[in-house]
């Protein structure tokens, strides 16, 4: 079977082959010089001298280690090549504007690369672009980080060293010399300096800022001395704020297990004045319309208070008056307590008459007793009198009261009769003689004791009888017919 194969089909495998394993060889080839090792990414970060760095040693972001130093080599520039390898994924993207520099790891000498994938920026600014990948000779598939980027310091421990003999007549003499052979690379001797202080570098960065910003920083000058006029004005007072502020600092220090308690009871706290708050809400919105008819109302009320001021410096003799008058009052009535503690047990003793007058007034009013009162009177009063053709006219008289009651049927002066028996009968009457103190009291033109003197003819004239007293008396006031 294998002989009858054609010798075209037998070139056509032959060449397939050779293409698989090219295929292969460059794959195995890109993965050995780029991202081998499942995708790792590898940053040819260039300095001016490795400084005592060996492969393995940390490469660090922000003081946590990212990955390690996978090989050191020299550029055809004499500077140091270094190759770091990132295994962290979340920093393997290095930006153009990357920073890397060496640092003292411990005490021993041992080192370590610090870097900063990519400069803070404002959340509205656009990100730096990525670093450039290499596409051919050295480092080829690796991330290129120029030396522009990078720094290598002097360690402090080198800078002890040349202070000792004879190492530092040495370094005189090399200064020295060094002087005369970079008498023409002055720039280039400026660049490699700052590129090995960072301190340099950095501060070479805020000043190119700070250029940029010139204008802004001239009208800050000048807006914060308008702004800090006020305040030059109120150093004394701000001394003694920065004074108290200290103090409660110090207040506040001595009670720090109180206040750390305080904040971790701040969330429940909020919890629980939520509900508080909604209700608060509520309370403001019904409040707004109340609010809205009180600013209506302000310039009002504003008036008032205007004028609350004359009216305030008017009653002020009165108030003036009335303290002189607290200080009578503060004579008097120490000498009133006798009278007002007699008041008070007076008021003690009748507050059981009192009790039992209040319920006897509720007790008449309720029952109209004060109307039938008046009805009483009144009826009392229409009983007692008699009317005829001239008007009213009263049926009894009050006498003073002795041993009888002396009456007759004819006066003394023969001018007025009294009757108070039937006509029938005839004038039955008992004539008294009223005693010596009546008579003499008595004029002679009425009677004596008459209780109803009327003028008659002498032809009316009847004998004089006598009759009991009390008959008359309460005929004459039950209206009987002897009398008027």
């Amino acid at each position: 079977m294998i002989s009858n194969v054609s010798a075209s089909t037998k070139r056509a495998l032959a060449g397939g082959l050779l293409l698989a394993a090219a295929l292969v060889v460059l794959v195995l080839g890109t993965g050995a010089s780029g991202d081998s090792g499942g995708g790792t990414y590898r940053v040819r970060a260039i300095f001016d001298s490795a400084s005592f760095l060996v492969p393995g040693e940390d490469v660090k972001v922000a003081g946590v280690k990212v990955g390690a130093i996978e090989s050191l080599d020299v550029t055809r520039d004499n500077k140091a090549a270094i190759v770091l390898r990132i295994d962290d994924p979340a920093f393997k993207d290095f930006k153009q504007d990357a920073f890397c520099t060496i640092r003292l790891q411990s005490l021993i000498g041992e080192k370590f690369v610090a870097c900063i994938p990519t400069q803070p920026k404002s959340p509205n600014s656009e990100p730096a672009p990525a670093l450039r990948k290499i596409t051919r000779g050295d480092g080829k598939g690796q991330y290129l980080l120029p030396v522009t980027n990078t720094s290598a310091p002097v360690d402090l421990d080198m800078l002890n060293n040349i202070m000792r003999l004879p190492e530092r007549q040495r370094f005189a003499i090399i200064i020295n010399e060094l002087g005369v052979g970079l008498a023409g690379n002055g720039r280039e001797l400026n660049t490699v300096i700052r590129r090995a202080d960072p301190a340099l570098y950095q501060l070479d960065r805020v000043l190119q800022i700070l250029a940029s910003q010139n204008r802004v920083l001239a009208r800050l000058a000048v807006e914060s001395d308008a702004a800090l006029a006020p305040v030059a004005r109120q150093s004394q007072s701000l001394s003694d704020f920065i004074d108290k502020a200290g103090r409660t600092a110090a207040a506040s220090a001595a009670r720090g297990d109180d206040i750390e308690r305080n904040f971790e009871r701040f969330p429940a706290f909020l919890t629980q004045l939520r509900p508080t708050m909604q209700r608060l809400g509520e309370f403001a919105t019904a409040g707004t319309p109340v609010m809205t008819d009180l600013r209506a109302a302000a310039p009002s009320i504003n008036t008032v208070f205007e004028e609350l001021g004359p009216f305030t410096s008017a009653a002020l003799p009165t108030f003036r008056t009335l303290g002189n008058l607290a200080d009578t009052g503060r004579q008097a009535l120490p000498a009133a307590e006798p009278i007002i503690r007699d008041i008070a047990g007076f008021a003690r003793e009748a507050k059981p008459f009192a009790d039992v007058l209040a319920r006897g007034l509720v007790d008449l009013q309720r029952n109209d007793g004060i109307e039938r009162l008046l009805d009483v009177i009144l009826y009392t009063t229409g009983t007692t009198t008699g009317f005829d053709a001239v008007g009213h006219y009263l049926r009894s008289l009050l006498v003073p009261i002795v041993g009888c009651v002396p009456y007759a049927a004819v006066a003394q002066n023969g001018q007025c009769v009294s009757t108070f028996t039937d006509q029938s009968a005839g004038a039955a009457s008992t004539t008294l003689s009223p005693p010596a103190d009546a008579s003499a009291a008595t004029p002679n033109d009425g009677a004596s004791a008459s209780l109803v003197d009327e003028p008659v003819p002498p032809a009316a004239q009847a004998p004089t009888t006598s009759a009991p007293v009390g008959s008359g008396v309460l005929n004459y006031l039950l209206g009987g017919s002897g009398g008027r």
